[in-house]
């Protein structure tokens, strides 16, 4: 059962960043994250308390406490430079960047968590290793603004925290409901975005979003909140090194939206590193 919550946790996230590349479009992407994350607390409460969880808050140790902050820390920064990348680069050059977390994850997991590392694992890692290089394909026109390849080093700390989310993540769900486990995340994640926004400045500019934007955001805070509560289900249950390379299948949505709604296009090289990731991550499941 675990596996399709991850299956659904993919589906929602590929749609995620569609819309959020679209709301972020004239919008800063700090200021976008935090009203996402407004619109997720919303969501993952009411999921909270449709299922009763709210009366095992009690029950919650000190160490479990510790590491669901953490996790959310890992989310919070893992988001704002994903949303950054997002913003100033495309998103079939940014979406293999932030899915090739699944290697460290996979890594971390064995040193960490102790789960196992098949010959099958070790093919799928080396796959999406390569898949990944083949995807950030450089454009062949010279970058014309001051952004430069920024986007490329937002998106590897992107990865590298998602990485660290997904164990901090394992360990904090441990015998707590998955969904007040996400609620508790998300907390941490909306102190973390907010403050980051009146750190530098821009929460006048919370004002200034027009209509199209804010409904956009608001759909992408929606299917993220999807996107957590089927992962962290799935998580709860299943293996890490499993349920995080299912999550990244997540990419084969997000490329054929850019491509529908985008106009974004992938270049031979890229689609064949985009069938390397593929087949890694399917290799997984045997």
């Amino acid at each position: 059962m675990w596996v399709l919550f991850a299956f659904g946790s993919a589906l929602f996230a590929g749609i995620t960043a569609i819309l959020a590349k679209i709301g972020i479009k004239n919008t800063d992407s700090n200021v976008a994250t935090a009203i996402r994350t407004v619109v997720i607390l919303i969501f993952s409460w009411i999921m909270v308390f449709v299922v009763g969880a709210q009366n095992t808050i009690g029950n919650i140790n000190s160490k479990t406490l510790i590491f669901l902050i953490l996790s959310g820390l890992a989310t919070g920064g893992s988001w704002l430079c994903y949303f950054k990348a997002l913003q100033i680069g495309d998103v079939n050059k940014v979406t293999p960047i932030d899915k090739s977390s699944t290697v460290m994850t996979m890594i971390l997991a064995f040193i960490i968590l102790g789960e196992n590392i098949t010959i099958y694992k070790i093919i799928a890692m080396i796959l999406i290793s390569i898949g990944t290089y083949l995807m950030i394909t450089r454009k062949n026109v010279a970058v014309s603004n001051a952004e430069g390849n920024k986007w490329m080093i937002y998106a590897v700390f992107s990865a590298v925290l998602a990485s660290f989310t997904s164990i901090l993540g394992k360990i904090g769900i441990q015998g707590v409901d998955s969904n007040l486990g996400t609620a508790i995340r998300t907390i941490v994640v909306l102190i973390m975005a907010w403050v980051v926004v009146f750190v530098i400045g821009k929460q006048n500019e919370v004002t200034k979003i027009d209509r199209k934007s804010i409904v956009f955001i608001c759909l992408s805070g929606i299917t993220t909140g999807l996107s957590w509560l089927c992962y962290y289900k799935a998580l709860q249950d299943g293996q890490a090194s499993i349920v995080v390379p299912i999550d990244k299948l997540s990419i084969i949505i997000t490329i054929a939206f850019s491509y529908l709604f985008l106009k974004e296009k992938l270049t031979k090289k890229s689609l064949f590193g985009l069938c390397l990731m593929v087949m890694g991550t399917l290799l997984l499941l045997m």
